[in-house]
């Protein structure tokens, strides 16, 4: 396809958000340049391609700039057609795609940054809402998932899988920091073989960061928020 030499992704190696986007140009095969960001001294094309939010990722098509990782990925999936795909294709399937993939952003996502970034008794209370979204998350997958195989697009990666494997992939290194489970076997025996299996796929290994490496990071952001509320 023309322009696929023209395909770059500013991002950052322990984003997110970042990590959604590689994972979804990796499934569909796309061959794309990777421009790191030191995201405390942001280059000058990011600021030029994203003026509103100065964040990564920021995909680059052709000289043309797709920001927000849920738009880009639904970009990538409507520019590079070809199998797999990441939503379904029939449009009742694909709402309820959109709907859980609002789901893990807005509950679980935004939830578990509120846990990392606080402490004392906001801990507590950003952990329970965690827990009760998962609960309700864990129950609206069985159903979806018919008691089936974890992955939702059968072997290959759906939208909901990037999603939750770029959230919760890392689930040792939250561990490591935090001190305390938040994906638990025992609580979310679903959700935990999801992830689990999910992470054990070719492409998302070789995405990986290192786990020290992620520890130190979620340590940074815990203290610097800590360090800032006071």
């Amino acid at each position: 396809m023309e322009g696929e030499n023209g395909v770059k992704l500013h991002g950052m190696w322990g984003s997110t958000y970042s990590k959604r986007v590689e994972l979804a140009l990796r499934l569909k095969g796309v061959t794309y340049e990777y421009i790191e960001e030191d995201l405390s001294n942001k280059s000058q094309q990011l600021l030029e391609y994203n003026p509103v939010h100065k964040k990564v990722p920021v995909l680059v098509h052709n000289g043309k700039p797709i920001v927000e990782s849920y738009v880009i990925l639904e970009y990538i999936d409507e520019t590079w057609n070809n199998a797999p795909k990441i939503l379904p294709e029939d449009p009742y399937e694909r709402a309820k795609v959109r709907f859980w993939a609002s789901y893990i952003q807005q509950q679980l996502f935004e939830g578990m940054s509120r846990v990392v970034t606080s402490q004392g008794e906001a801990q507590e209370k950003a952990l329970e809402e965690v827990f009760a979204s998962l609960g309700v998350f864990e129950e609206g997958m069985k159903e979806y998932l018919h008691g089936g195989d974890p992955f939702t697009n059968g072997e290959n990666l759906g939208l909901l899988d990037i999603l939750m494997v770029a959230t919760f992939g890392p689930y040792k290194a939250h561990e490591q920091v935090l001190g305390f489970k938040m994906l638990d076997p025992d609580r979310n025996p679903l959700l935990f073989s999801w992830v689990a299996a999910t992470n054990e796929h070719p492409l998302v290994k070789e995405l990986d960061p290192p786990h020290d490496k992620l520890v130190q990071l979620l340590q940074f952001i815990k203290q610097t928020s800590h360090a800032r509320s006071h």
